[in-house]
């Protein structure tokens, strides 16, 4: 876990790949408990530390993340994603097929929570985001996403239901193999800080391969 920024009330990293938010069912070391047990040591906190998980990154995803140090934190940033001062950017590695330089995906999608999947459904909610390519290569697309909403999966559905799935995405990709990493990277945050009158942006700009494209 890299930290990026912190202050009395945000703690910013970059997570790694392929390890959950918060603790699951897997039992696996997650990035909450990583997260607090960085600032009990840091701060020699007594007892149990607070730390609100505000938003989610899928658990094969890294990149860029915030979490709050206090309550009033929490409750703002959540404030902030309710109202749309909130904003996600993301870089990811798509297939080549007849791809526009830029658009905007719009779409019902419906989640499964059985399944944990995502699925392009009339009886699903709005979901839009917009993109635009920054290289092409080998058949692949390097894009920059911005997220206008926040469903579950939205980026790799939206995507792979226009044929244009991510590059190792192991639920979504037909093509993609056993081993290779998602090609999605959580690239930009910014928000009102809770308390200051400032805003804030936080950038993670190292992403592996294959975004070096």
């Amino acid at each position: 876990m890299k930290i990026l920024y912190e202050d009395n009330h945000l703690l910013v990293v970059e997570k790694p790949c392929n390890i959950p938010m918060q603790a699951d069912s897997s039992g696996d070391p997650d990035l909450l408990s990583e997260a607090k047990a960085y600032i009990k040591e840091k701060y020699h906190k007594p007892g149990e530390v607070y730390l609100g998980l505000v938003h989610r990154l899928d658990r094969p995803v890294g990149g860029v993340c915030v979490f709050a140090r206090t309550s009033k934190a929490a409750s703002r940033l959540s404030e902030a994603i309710r109202t749309h001062q909130f904003h996600k950017k993301y870089l990811a590695v798509v297939s080549d097929r007849d791809l526009p330089e830029s658009g905007t995906l719009e779409d019902r999608l419906l989640k499964d929570h059985r399944r944990n999947t995502t699925r392009v459904d009339e009886k699903g909610k709005p979901s839009a985001l917009n993109y635009r390519v920054l290289k092409r290569k080998d058949g692949l697309a390097l894009v920059e996403i911005e997220l206008l909403t926040g469903r579950s999966h939205q980026i790799r559905v939206q995507f792979s239901s226009r044929g244009w799935p991510l590059y190792g995405d192991q639920r979504y990709n037909p093509a993609a193999r056993a081993g290779q990493q998602i090609a999605l990277w959580s690239h930009e945050l910014k928000f009102p800080h809770p308390v200051r009158t400032e805003e804030m942006i936080f950038r993670s700009e190292n992403p592996v391969y294959p975004f070096t494209l």
